[in-house]
């Protein structure tokens, strides 16, 4: 939390900056994103381009690409959340000079502020150049949460003690990377390819479509100019490139007076827009809204029927109010009302950054609570993400030679699983195995939360339509996933890994992973009992219906029961769980010698690996 200590008295309904510190800028981006659930953009400055300080970045829900890299003398598939083309880029110079750049000039004063109760992030940066002029900048924009296609930036300049020209630069750019990940620097990232590049007087067409999954992403652009409050009819100059639209014009400015130059962007895609012409449908959306003001004063309506319905008081200091209010405004900007209807499921990171290359895992156990509660049909829809993959999750189980689903650790597009076969070491620079895919305990966590939200809502033609059958088909995967021990009578599970990730495989497990992991096999009984209590809430005929249609009998039943009443779990004589067959027998670490050696230890997996040793070893 060093990123919340400030002086400042803490605005309970905002996120507020007051320096620039290069070192965490990219944390901060994350933390000033705006969106609608539809689409997120990072609170990249709008003059900066993506490099090793900044990187800006708008993520639409559910869109992926995938692409085939050479590392480590493999071929490796990777699917990506895809970093969509910048819409907010502007930047500004003075007397034909140099173009802005905020690592290049003396910053006076700075204040950025994400307000939660609007959705807008604003800037005021004050910053004197080399020539000794002072420049006021100030930026406002939002993406729309009452139509989730629309997003808009205000960006107003004024010199403080000169005159002179300003040309002002506006550019749409579709040659982007995937760049936001250092470790994953050694894989392919060109995701887009142009297709349309247009501009005529005030407004711009523009789409480009990635090169594998073949989604199409169009905006269209129009743009209003204002001098000290007032229209300004200012000719703009388009210079098209492939992939790339440039639009600036350049205005005579006295001391202390303002220009101001505003964007309304229409934003589709052919993934979840239904649409058979994302670009027609941009320019259709573009020409029936109003101005910068008019859409905002939409989207702010939108924002206070959202905090009417999820906001939390509490009793206590402001920061921890803020605090509350941050997390929930950064939940509905990665699944809101507007979510309802779009076949995704919720990232890791959000709508955010392209860390964990925004596959889906289980996180949304986490959050599936507020939704439950203030939006259940958003939680039905992460929910369906998860059904409509169902027939993939049975591919998958089958397999490894199981029944029932199996749910793959990390998610994207169709269901198939994700993990990537190896991964980086950023510690030692070497790539290896990556096991992480025997995270199993995946298909609980959607048991899991299927359960809760029929507890919750009691959404009965949910559960008759697809809940219940992905429930009861993932207990009969984890019910073959079983071996009994004839000389015990308990049941086991093999070849996992637990929650805890820093143990890969022990030696009790033979062919790799771990056996026994309490965690899975206290969730894996938790399951069973909780089969048996859907089917008794559910009408007679629909659970007809369905064991019917999955062809799950009484016998099969009455072996669930045993299972989960005969699991192992080790326990040792103090009453301690053992966290899987095997760990009471490991080595201890040198706690305080590897904090005095590394200082932060959170990822040991990492350290211990690049001293040639492995965290399998030792208590962790």
């Amino acid at each position: 939390m060093s990123e919340f200590k400030d002086n400042k008295k803490h605005n309970p309904w905002s996120l507020e900056y007051y320096d620039y510190d290069p070192k965490k800028e990219k944390s901060r981006e994350s933390l000033l994103t705006i969106g609608n659930g539809y689409l997120g953009t990072r609170g990249a400055l709008e003059e900066v381009r993506a490099e090793e300080t900044n990187y800006p970045g708008t993520y639409i829900a559910g869109l992926y690409n995938r692409l085939i890299s050479k590392v480590a003398d493999r071929n490796i598939e990777n699917e990506d959340f895809v970093n969509t083309p910048n819409w907010h880029h502007i930047n500004f110079r003075i007397d034909n000079g140099d173009w802005f750049n905020i690592n290049e000039v003396e910053i006076v004063s700075i204040k950025r502020i994400l307000d939660f109760k609007t959705g807008v992030l604003s800037k005021e940066l004050v910053v004197n150049d080399k020539n000794g002029r002072n420049t006021q900048i100030n930026s406002y924009r939002f993406a729309s949460m009452a139509n989730p296609h629309l997003v808009a930036v205000r960006y107003k300049l004024k010199p403080l003690n000169y005159s002179g020209s300003l040309e002002i630069n506006s550019i749409t750019n579709g040659n982007i990377k995937n760049s936001g990940v250092a470790r994953y620097n050694d894989l392919s990232q060109q995701h887009l390819m142009p297709l349309t590049q247009e501009a005529k007087n005030n407004t711009s067409w523009f789409s480009v479509k990635t090169t594998q999954s073949d989604i199409e992403i169009a905006q269209a652009t129009k743009y209003s100019t204002y001098k000290n409050g007032q229209i300004e009819n200012v000719k703009f100059d388009h210079i098209i490139k492939s992939g790339e639209i440039s639009s600036s014009f350049v205005t005579d400015m006295s001391k202390n007076e303002e220009i101001s130059l505003e964007k309304v962007i229409a934003i589709f895609t052919s993934k979840n827009d239904d649409v058979n012409n994302p670009l027609e449908s941009s320019k259709k959306l573009l020409k029936s809204v109003g101005s910068f003001s008019s859409v905002l004063k939409e989207s702010k309506k939108a924002w206070a029927k959202i905090w009417d319905t999820i906001d939390i008081e509490i009793d206590g200091d402001p920061k921890s109010q803020m605090l509350i209010r941050l997390h929930l405004f950064h939940l509905m900007v990665t699944a809101s009302p507007n979510n309802v209807n779009i076949n995704a499921g919720i990232p890791a990171r959000g709508l955010h950054g392209e860390a964990y290359r925004g596959h889906i895992f289980w996180d949304e156990l986490y959050i599936m609570p507020v939704y439950y509660l203030f939006y259940p049909n958003v939680a039905k829809s992460i929910l369906n993400y998860r059904i409509k993959r169902l027939n993939k999750a049975r591919e998958y189980a089958k397999e490894y030679g199981f029944k029932g689903a199996m749910f793959p650790w990390q998610s994207g597009s169709d269901g198939r699983e994700e993990t990537q076969t190896i991964h980086l070491n950023p510690i030692s620079g070497k790539w290896g195995d990556d096991y992480s895919s025997l995270q199993r305990h995946i298909s609980i966590a959607i048991a899991y939360n299927t359960w809760h939200y029929f507890q919750v809502t009691n959404d009965i033609g949910f559960m008759e339509k697809g809940g219940a059958e992905m429930f009861l088909d993932i207990c009969r995967f984890w019910a073959s996933k079983t071996v009994l021990d004839n000389s015990t009578g308990r049941y086991s599970i093999l070849k996992v890994m637990g929650p805890d990730e820093f143990h890969e495989e022990h030696k009790s497990s033979p062919e790799g992973g771990l056996k026994d992991n309490a965690y899975t096999n206290i969730m894996v009984a938790w399951l069973f009992k909780k089969a048996f209590e859907t089917i008794s809430k559910l009408p007679k005929k629909s659970i007809e219906n369905i064991t019917s249609k999955i062809n799950l009998g009484e016998e099969e039943l009455i072996s669930w029961k045993n299972i989960s009443e005969n699991l192992n779990i080790s326990i040792s004589e103090e009453g301690i769980i053992e966290q899987f067959d095997g760990y009471f027998e490991l080595q201890e670490l040198d706690w305080d010698e590897y904090r005095k050696k590394y200082k932060n230890i959170y990822r040991l997996d990492r350290i211990l690996k690049a001293e040639g040793k492995s965290p399998d070893d030792y208590k962790l």
